[in-house]
């Protein structure tokens, strides 16, 4: 079965979880036997020998991940039908651009299912459709209700959104809470959307466990007995991290031992900054900037706990990772990977008050500590990638019986 994917980013040139989800899962279908075509907006080599990359466009991962054209750069999108520059431009443009190298090539690569990630792929996955009459699968990692957070979020996205999720012939969502987010705010049937858990590789953690640290501040404090809570990924609202910060306060006049670890980069950097010195903990939290690699590798390391504070969060990869890294683990209820860790603490995002008591709970009675690392520890052992590669490749089985008509 020959597959087309169209996705915005893959490891080593990510910036998200979008990334690693889009190349696990095509990894996957290939050791299975499928022929995968996955189709970027940008040109870079990656070393994958699985599956087969094209680039769209002549830009570098780094002018497209780095310069507002990313997967995560919604609120950037600024025009529409009349926005026909040069992808270099704008994100509307790239996106338009990307559409039509796929309009130009789908009929070469002749897919039975073309499977498409997230908004910024759906027009080209739509136009490839009309084109071969081969069906559509949409995969929803995340939706601009989620990136927006509280807010409304960008109508052009919204619009996108809709017509890619009406045309598609199926629709997976990474979790429960995306499935319910896209039946009720975007009108879809429940039956037309399945639910395909994300994983975690843990082979490639075990083997790196042991490499030394980075922090090594944070591991001489930890020495005289600080606990350290980290957070990692986008500063952005969805991450509700002016919500962390203000929990932060109240747990840090529970126990003064307590440090915090906010690694990653987002527009509300400034502000974050600024409101931990408003709140008078600044000498308490830490912000690392933009890290990958070692560096992010060793902020899970250093942690005793890690917050995923999203105010809501499709799925949530790092929480996975911090688990592996033996962090226990808080998460709010707004965070889709919740269906799936079953040994982690909840709160509801704005709940800053449970959250700081988790946190000075956590962090001031070893007992619970050690069984919330310990027991989450053997659930991440149980993940698999393999596991949501195969229930994507039996979604294709599905429809690909089927000319792509009416979706289902």
């Amino acid at each position: 079965m020959k597959i087309t994917m169209l996705g915005w980013e893959l490891p080593p040139h990510n910036s998200g979880g979008l990334g690693v989800a889009c190349y696990e899962i095509a990894k996957g279908l290939a050791i299975e036997g499928l022929s995968i075509d996955f189709v970027l907006p940008y040109s870079a080599e990656h070393g994958i020998e699985e599956f087969n990359v094209h680039g769209a466009s002549d830009l570098s991962a780094t002018q497209v991940l780095q310069g507002q054209f990313g997967a995560y750069d919604s609120a950037s999108l600024g025009c529409d039908s009349d926005c026909n520059h040069s992808p270099s431009n704008d994100l509307r443009s790239l996106q338009k651009h990307y559409t039509k190298y796929v309009e130009r090539h789908i009929t070469r690569l002749d897919p039975d299912v073309i499977h498409a990630h997230d908004w910024l792929t759906f027009e080209a996955g739509m136009r490839a459709k009309q084109l071969t009459q081969k069906p559509l699968i949409a995969h929803v990692h995340a939706t601009e209700f989620d990136r927006s957070g509280e807010h409304s979020g960008n109508p052009i996205v919204h619009d996108i959104e809709y017509n890619g999720l009406m045309m598609a012939d199926r629709i997976i969502a990474v979790s429960h809470i995306t499935k319910r987010i896209i039946a009720r705010e975007y009108g879809i049937a429940s039956s037309k959307i399945e639910v395909v858990h994300n994983a975690i590789n843990t082979s490639s953690i075990a083997e790196e466990i042991s490499s030394a640290q980075t922090y090594v501040y944070l591991e001489k404090m930890k020495q005289q007995g600080y606990s350290v809570v980290v957070s990692l990924g986008r500063l952005t609202v969805q991450k509700g991290l002016q919500y962390f910060l203000d929990a932060a306060a109240q747990a840090s006049s529970v126990n003064n031992k307590l440090l915090f670890l906010i690694a990653g980069s987002g527009e509300q950097r400034d502000e974050l900054i600024a409101k931990a010195a408003a709140l008078g903990i600044a000498d308490k939290v830490i912000f690392t900037g933009f890290v990958r690699g070692k560096q992010w590798r060793d902020a899970y390391r250093i942690g005793d706990m890690f917050v995923m504070s999203s105010v809501s969060e499709p799925f949530g990869l790092t929480a996975l990772e911090a688990a592996g890294y033996g962090n226990a683990i808080i998460l709010t209820k707004q965070s889709g990977v919740g269906e799936v860790l079953s040994n982690a603490l909840r709160y509801d995002y704005w709940d800053t008050e449970r959250l700081a008591n988790q946190m000075a709970a956590v962090s001031t009675h070893a007992e619970l500590k050690r069984s919330l690392q310990d027991n989450v520890l053997d659930e991440f052992k149980t993940f698999d990638w393999q596991d949501a590669s195969n229930k994507c490749r039996d979604i294709y089985r599905q429809h690909a019986k089927q000319p792509a008509g009416v979706p289902a």
